[in-house]
């Protein structure tokens, strides 16, 4: 009796960025068009997947050769500002018809997180992506699990595990540049919850740009939570301490809308005379307001992207412990030009 021949080896997104010499972020960004990198780079990338016959698709295909075709997502966003397109990013990288993806809330529910894990495992699901509410550090669900697991936003706390995180520090940088570049100089931050990582790290970003351009920041960040109401009694506080300010960092969209409308109730004019800029890029509120928000957006779809073909790679007998950082981009809209 004749043995079947060794089934070939799928190649994967890591294959490509090695042999490239570049990061999965930057293939990834190559093969799908994205911005960010280099026409040399990019040409490299594709000729490096072109000769080891590496597709989208083959993660799909990788996935389906001996398992179930299913993915956990698991999420304790409850909003699913992060959750959602964190999905679809996994969903586009597994291929379209191919994967199947179950969503599961455990509402920040320790409890309830355990019964949603034994569930998808019930299932026999092939991985887990693990979506966090917060970029703090998040418990491990531990190493005995009989699939692969990644962490998305949130870190695992664990440096064994493998996590896909957006690089806050690099946002904050981004946002003060930006309105710099646009001539403002007189800037003032108005933070988030200062116990989230998010706040704190955006406000080291930021203070690295002013630095950078010799400037001093508008009076000290002022924390406080993640909403529009926030929004206003900052933007209030800014403007009733006699500051004079010509641009405003807000941590997060909602924050932002909210020192829209204080600004707008008392006839200040954006961008013209105070310019405006957030974080996140969640479309309802970043292009539903008036004037519509630059926000430099973290990459949640990318997030998303990179976990699945982390899940895939693990599948592939190639899981590599550690943090990979997701950049952000500047979206640039009405409210800072």
């Amino acid at each position: 009796m004749t043995a079947n021949p060794p089934r070939a080896k799928a190649t994967t997104l890591r294959d490509v960025a090695r042999l490239a010499g570049v990061s999965m972020a930057t293939a990834s960004k190559a093969l799908n068009g994205r911005e960010g990198v280099s026409a040399a780079t990019r040409e490299r990338v594709r000729e490096v997947a072109e000769r080891i016959s590496f597709t989208p698709n083959s993660l799909a295909q990788a996935m389906l050769a001996g398992q179930t075709g299913t993915v956990g997502l698991l999420t304790n966003d409850l909003e699913g500002r992060f959750s959602i397109p964190i999905l679809m990013g996994a969903e586009d990288a597994f291929g379209a018809g191919q994967m199947s993806v179950f969503l599961c809330d455990a509402r920040g529910d320790s409890i309830r997180e355990q019964y949603h894990v034994k569930a998808l495992l019930a299932r026999r699901v092939d991985g887990l992506i693990v979506v966090g509410s917060q970029t703090d550090p998040r418990q491990t669900l531990g190493r005995e699990l009989p699939v692969p697991v990644v962490y998305a936003y949130a870190p695992s706390e664990d440096p064994r595990d493998t996590s896909v995180v957006a690089d806050n520090i690099a946002a904050g940088e981004m946002a003060a540049e930006h309105v710099i570049a646009n001539g403002r100089t007189r800037i003032a931050h108005i933070g988030g919850d200062i116990n989230y990582a998010a706040a704190r790290d955006r406000q080291v970003g930021i203070s690295r740009a002013l630095a950078a351009a010799e400037l001093t920041q508008v009076g000290t960040t002022r924390y406080g939570t993640w909403t529009e109401s926030w929004g206003r009694a900052g933007a209030r506080a800014i403007v009733e301490a006699g500051n004079d300010v010509d641009a405003i960092i807000c941590d997060s969209d909602q924050i932002a809308r909210g020192t829209l409308d204080y600004l707008q109730a008392k006839r200040v004019r954006v961008p013209e005379d105070i310019a405006v800029m957030s974080f996140d890029n969640w479309i309802p509120f970043a292009a539903g307001s008036r004037p519509r928000l630059s926000s430099v957006d973290m990459q949640f779809h990318e997030m998303g992207r990179l976990a699945a073909q982390l899940v895939v790679s693990a599948l592939s007998g190639t899981m590599e412990p550690g943090v990979v950082s997701v950049t952000p981009r500047v979206v640039v809209r009405e409210s800072t030009t």
